[in-house]
């Protein structure tokens, strides 16, 4: 955990007072506390770092929070003393404890920050609630509205559908609404409850670029700027009344705040923070010039983040969610409707019936390998999130698969030059084969032997161990040429591999190694992914060179001889995917309730159900990012 410990000049310590004299926060963060007979003290995102600036501190000079940052946009907690902040460069919200000291240092303690959530893709807006002590961001790359716990942990995604580009968020927890705007292709300013109920547009006329955007929660009134049109607007909550504060002499608004009777806001034609009167736009002035990019802004205050209680028995404002987390069993979620929240379960896991308990995870799952982490993706659910597997140090990962029974995941890592397994929550990681090995391509698990299969294509050829690395052997070793995706069926005693190389095929052998035979070696290109289809008796497989997915019908059993060549009808099945135009893996496979029954083929989805068109373009939306990934389907 990160104290930064901030001082930016004696100006300021009238105004701010520590809560212990030893200038130090204890494990949780205690409060700081400012006092109001001071001017506002702005916390606001420069890019790279996150600064404050006292309004009327004398000079008009910033102070470092935190530095070496790609920081967009930033909020706070006041109640504990807390900053949060989004960093698109790692692609994460990281946090740090807030410690106002009342000595007369003139420089900040700097501190990297603690990251709270990883894995996002472009995190532009963000926002605390300070009542039910939830993080909500919007993503500008998936196109999603998310919620989280302060810890980060019980993450949720709010919405994924009708969103183009989401950027500003602000909160109205006593209310229990949210708000955001979208500078997509149809610019919009939409409200839903805080726990995704009752949402709808309130503002989608003369607007174009709407980023700014901020909550008078005095007066019940909802402000933003229009980068576009250059002009800073207010509206009811509810988007009537609208009229305009500034207008015609702004050049790039990008973000803004307020407290009392001012409005301030970043521009970044100028590279400065502005303000002036929130009601008439009079009093125009400039609060702090020469900065770097002036991003996101908030008013350091409490009365930003009112939580004074009218009862007499508590001195902190009560919400349904703060006495036993409103019986939930993980996220409990302000709403406008009755009973004014709802129980919500972390992304990809379902509500039991009762509407309070979630199931122990998601019963159908993805796995990605994506060259630097590894990813999940739930099927209980349609907005088909992926998830990172918090495993460090993967630097190319090329292939995966999965074990049903010990529920271990397993991946080739090509630069590292290893196989490497851990649990599907990315925890208990570990190297298991590095020794003689070269480039580690395609691998397999035969969740009934016990053993992991996998293909090498700088020796050119396929080996076995156990599933904990040991007692390695060489399967195969003649007539490779380039060994790409492996793929088992233990019950029949059959492993499958491909072959993209001057002469590609698709071959056939016993576990063991024997019986082996070429299955397909004509009208291929670069054959790359492969599934098996149990119950139909179908192989699958991908060619990135001719921009197919196709299957075979049939095969017989090791345990009956299995040297008679199945059929050779080759088909174009009905899932199909545009490949790019290197060769890659593309490999997606529906799992049964059995261990022993195996994978069923995902191609047995409706090919023109919306569920699954939805599904194909996370797909490729995630896939075209990297190269030679592979999708396999596990049941968790």
């Amino acid at each position: 955990m990160y104290h930064v410990r901030v001082t930016p000049s004696t100006a300021l310590a009238p105004k701010c007072v520590p809560p212990h004299h030893d200038n130090s926060l204890g494990h949780h963060g205690q409060p700081f506390s400012c006092c109001c007979d001071g001017s506002p003290l702005l916390l606001f995102a420069n890019r790279r770092d996150v600064r404050l600036v006292d309004v009327e501190g004398g000079r008009a000079e910033s102070t470092v929070v935190v530095s070496g940052l790609d920081v967009v946009a930033v909020d706070f907690v006041f109640s504990e003393g807390l900053i949060f902040w989004t960093d698109v460069s790692e692609e994460a919200i990281k946090q740090t404890y807030y410690d106002q000291s009342s000595s007369a240092v003139k420089e900040a303690t700097l501190g990297s920050g603690r990251t709270v959530l990883a894995g996002l893709d472009s995190p532009d807006g963000l926002a605390c609630d300070w009542l039910g002590h939830k993080l909500y961001w919007t993503d500008s790359e998936t196109n999603r509205i998310e919620v989280a716990n302060m810890n980060g942990s019980f993450r949720k995604v709010l919405f994924w559908q009708d969103l183009d580009q989401p950027r500003a968020i602000a909160l109205n927890p006593a209310h229990r609404y949210m708000y955001w705007t979208d500078w997509g292709e149809e610019p919009r300013i939409e409200r839903a409850g805080m726990d995704g109920s009752n949402r709808q547009i309130i503002v989608e006329s003369n607007i174009f670029w709407p980023n700014g955007l901020t909550i008078d929660l005095e007066e019940q009134k909802l402000y933003w700027a229009d980068a576009k049109l250059t002009f800073i607007h207010r509206a009811n909550l509810d988007g009537s009344l609208r009229e305009a504060v500034v207008e015609g002499t702004l050049t790039h608004p990008f973000a803004l705040t307020l407290s009392g009777d001012t409005l301030y806001w970043t521009d970044w034609q100028t590279r400065s923070i502005h303000a002036c009167n929130k009601e008439t736009g009079d009093k125009r002035r400039e609060v702090l010039s020469g900065l770097h990019s002036p991003m996101d802004i908030q008013v350091l205050d409490k009365d930003r983040q009112p939580n004074d209680s009218k009862s007499k028995k508590t001195s902190e404002m009560s919400t349904p969610c703060s006495h036993g987390n409103g019986g939930c069993s993980h996220l409990c979620l302000l709403s406008p409707m009755e009973p004014f929240y709802s129980c919500a379960c972390p992304t990809g896991v379902r509500l039991q019936d009762d509407g309070k308990t979630c199931r122990p995870g998601a019963e159908e799952v993805l796995l990605l390998a994506r060259r630097t982490d590894l990813r999940r993706i739930s099927l209980d659910l349609p907005d088909f999130t992926d998830i990172v597997l918090q495993v460090d140090d993967i630097r190319n990962a090329i292939a995966i698969d999965y074990d049903p029974v010990d529920g271990h995941v397993y991946w080739t890592d090509d630069e590292a030059k290893g196989i490497r397994r851990a649990r599907i929550d990315g925890s208990e990681a570990q190297t298991l084969v590095t020794t003689e090995i070269d480039h580690p391509d395609g691998i397999a698990v035969d969740w009934v032997a016990r053993n992991l299969y996998w293909t090498d294509t700088g020796p050119d050829h396929i080996e076995v161990t156990r599933l904990n690395g040991t007692s390695r052997r060489i399967l195969v070793s003649e007539n490779l040429d380039e060994p790409r995706a492996i793929a088992l069926d233990p019950v029949r005693g059959y492993m499958y591999w491909t072959d993209w190389g001057a002469k590609p095929k698709i071959e056939r052998a016993c576990l063991d190694g024997s019986q082996r035979v070429v299955l397909i070696n004509s009208s291929l290109g670069w054959p790359n992914g492969l599934a098996l289809d149990y119950e139909a008796g179908k192989l699958y497989w991908g060619d990135a060179r001719t921009n197919k997915i196709e299957r075979k019908r049939g095969w017989a059993s090791c345990s009956k001889g299995g040297a008679t060549v199945p059929d050779t009808c080759s088909e174009a099945a009905a899932l199909a995917l545009q490949p790019p135009k290197r060769p890659r893996e593309v490999c997606a496979a529906r799992s049964a309730s059995s261990r022993s029954g195996g994978p069923r083929c995902l191609s047995h989805v409706n090919p023109h159900s919306p569920e699954r068109n939805n599904l194909l373009e996370v797909l490729m939306g995630l896939e075209s990012l990297r190269f030679k990934s592979k999708v396999f389907h596990v049941n968790w």
